[in-house]
């Protein structure tokens, strides 16, 4: 297992260069200090003599990068550098050994304060002290080596010097950047320069200030670290903005925005040394029941308490984010001690085992992990966040605790992204043609009244012409456009429901609800609206909802799926018999019919298995006292073996193809004419 970072280690492409680089970065700060230090001498009274007012800079200094300030005004610098005020003010006043002092000693404390290596500590020695040297050189260039007195043209060239620091820091720090990551320093140092000229112009600024009061009085000195500090305030204020703004406030973790940037760091540093990253996201089952019971400042302390156990002994390096309502995520990576990606989603699902106890009630909590790891999964975050959500699906549907991401469960393909696309722009414009709903009527066995119809998807793409409904389905049941199309689906029932009962005909109408539909309540509230909007009867209308579905989070369905049943409509179980227990889906929902899945009944005289399965259904709702529907009636006989077991009703092709609605009313017509 790896076990360097990145920032630690160099390129794998043309490592010789970039050491040599660095190498030589050394020998030009060694060199230029030697040769400054001669050239300049000693200061005046000695080495030893230097006032109480140095030795109250350097120390100011010091405390300076106690607490070092990174915000993201400063790209990729480490933190602000407070000490370039007082290694400016030392120069001008007392000579560039001291202030080569004072900078090192600066800088090396603020390596320890960001645990950098020994050698990007003796580079960034090296780079400032190099750019103190060129500093010092412009400072004698305009001066002429002349005592500081304070003078204009002295001001001018402590701006002057403080810019050639800049600017030479920047240029060195730059071309080690290049080398590393590739490409040209132009872009690099212009990013630099842009993203630090402010908070460099103002350190700059305050330092001719500083030497002033050095050369007057210590406590001058000691007077003027309020301003300095106040400059290290406003910083650590836009850094405490900054994390705000990263972070979930009722939680305290990263949000999603703080966790990318957390992943994306770590993924330049597992590209570099060939680790692993993984990313999950959890999601809570039945966090809305909580709300809707205890109330929601219960709901937040059940998240809070969360995020504490999850933060509970945190490995180094691992970050973990609150995505917002009951969504969790997480990364860890290969180099801060995760071995097993699946470990990792086992541990998650540990936290969730022991209840929780709020408000004097115990709440057990449950949820589903998916994973994603990087590379194999994806090498982007964007990527690896969309596997790990796609997983996570994949998961409830299993009704499993955790699954990591596979290509098959990506029913995204860029077509399929194309499609989506598409359904989305006819979805946004109530009036834009392309989706409808075909009919296909439900007949009553034992006398052929058409009791009913389902309605059936049907999307006219402007290219691709008729699109198969299970590609629309598939393609956006992971995302918003399915609420999106099941609104319209709705709209479009009802209001056919509506001119169907102002035509004189009676009949109920069966539409198809997504997982995602029954998983949220805001389905009843819409539903509800929609309902009185239309002025029909609720009890006219069927929800078809499948087993699959019921598995994906069967709590939080059934406590929906109960609420719609309360407002008076029917409750389908659709493919009865092809889903994981389904006497036990009998046994809690207020189901009101099921319906056979045509695997069963198409075959039934010519396969005494599926013929057995079909007539026990049929006996098991006589006995619960729920309806029965066979889909796939394809012939004669099987209508007549349906009947005689006392099917309550039938749908296929025998009775008719689903239809259109004009054309649905003329079957109603002619249907009605020869019975």
């Amino acid at each position: 297992m790896a076990t360097t970072l990145m920032r630690n280690t160099a390129p794998r492409e043309h490592p010789g260069r970039y050491y040599g680089f660095m190498s030589a970065v050394a020998m030009f700060a060694i060199a230029g200090s030697v040769a400054v230090t001669v050239v300049g001498g000693a200061p005046e009274g000695g080495w030893l003599g230097v006032p109480f007012a140095f030795w109250l800079t350097a120390g100011l200094a010091m405390v300076a990068e106690l607490r070092p300030t990174r915000w993201g005004g400063l790209w990729m610098s480490p933190a602000a550098s407070i000490y370039l005020v007082y290694v400016l003010a030392t120069m001008v006043t007392w000579g560039y050994l001291p202030a080569l002092i004072v900078q090192s000693g600066a800088l090396f404390l603020l390596s320890l304060q960001l645990k950098a290596s020994a050698w990007r500590t003796v580079f960034n020695l090296s780079q400032q002290g190099g750019a103190l040297c060129v500093a010092w050189l412009v400072w004698n260039g305009v001066t002429g080596s002349e005592p500081w007195s304070g003078t204009a043209s002295q001001v001018f060239a402590v701006f002057a010097a403080g810019i050639a620091w800049s600017l030479t820091s920047w240029l060195l720090v730059s071309v080690r950047q290049a080398l590393r990551l590739g490409g040209g320093f132009s872009d690099l140092l212009a990013q630099w320069i842009r993203s630090e000229w402010a908070l460099r112009a103002t350190q700059i600024s305050i330092a001719p200030i500083l030497a002033a009061a050095a050369m007057s009085s210590w406590w001058l000195v000691a007077a003027s670290a309020i301003p300095i500090f106040s400059v290290y305030r406003i910083l650590q204020a836009a850094a405490d903005r900054e994390r705000e703004a990263d972070h979930d406030p009722l939680t305290g973790l990263l949000n999603r925005k703080g966790f990318q940037q957390a992943v994306d760091g770590k993924l330049l540093d597992a590209a570099e040394t060939g680790t692993a990253v993984a990313v999950l996201i959890l999601d809570l089952d039945r966090f809305a029941d909580v709300n809707s019971a205890l109330g929601h400042e219960v709901g937040d302390q059940l998240l809070i308490e969360l995020a504490h156990r999850f933060e509970a002994d945190k490995p180094k390096g691992k970050a973990i984010a609150r995505l917002g309502g009951d969504e969790f995520a997480f990364m860890w990576s290969e180099l801060d001690g995760m071995t097993d990606p699946m470990e990792c989603a086992r541990e998650i699902r540990a936290r969730l085992d022991a209840p929780i106890v709020l408000a004097d009630a115990s709440v057990e909590v449950d949820g589903s992990v998916g994973v994603a790891v990087f590379p194999d999964d994806g090498s982007d975050f964007q990527t690896l966040f969309r596997h790990a959500d796609i997983a996570m699906y994949e998961s409830k549907q299993r009704a499993s605790s955790f699954a990591r991401y596979a290509p098959e469960f990506d029913h995204n393909s860029p077509e399929r992204l194309l499609l989506l696309g598409d359904v989305r722009r006819t979805l946004d414009h109530p009036d834009s043609p392309g989706v409808n709903l075909y009919y296909q009527p439900q007949v009553r066995l034992v006398d052929g009244e058409v009791i009913g119809a389902e309605a059936l998807l049907r999307y006219h793409h402007p290219e691709r012409g008729i699109v198969n409904p299970a590609e629309i389905i598939e393609t956006a049941e992971h995302s918003s456009v399915m609420r999106m199309l099941t609104e319209r689906v709705v709209d479009i029932a009802l209001r056919q429901l509506r001119s169907w009962n102002e035509s004189g005909y009676h009949l109920r109408m069966a539409v198809n609800v997504s997982v995602r539909d029954l998983q949220s309540p805001e389905f009843t509230d819409f539903l509800t609206e929609r309902i009185d909007a239309y002025g029909v009867d609720a009890h006219k209308l069927q929800l078809e909802i499948t087993e699959s579905a019921l598995m994906a989070d069967p709590r939080r369905v059934v406590v929906n799926v109960q609420r719609l049943s309360d407002l008076g409509v029917g409750i389908s179980l659709d493919d009865f018999g092809t889903g994981f227990s389904s006497m036990q889906h009998l046994r809690r929902l207020p189901v009101t019919e099921i319906k056979i899945d045509k695997s069963f009944v198409t075959t039934l005289i010519d396969d005494p298995d599926n013929a057995a399965i079909v007539s026990t259904t049929i006996d098991l709702g006589r006995a619960l006292d729920v309806e029965v529907v066979a889909e796939g009636v394809e012939d004669e006989k099987v209508r007549k073996q349906l009947e005689g077991w006392g099917c309550h009703a039938g749908q296929g092709w025998h009775f008719a193809k689903p239809m259109a609605p004009d054309a649905f009313e003329r079957w109603m017509a002619d249907h009605q004419r020869d019975k």
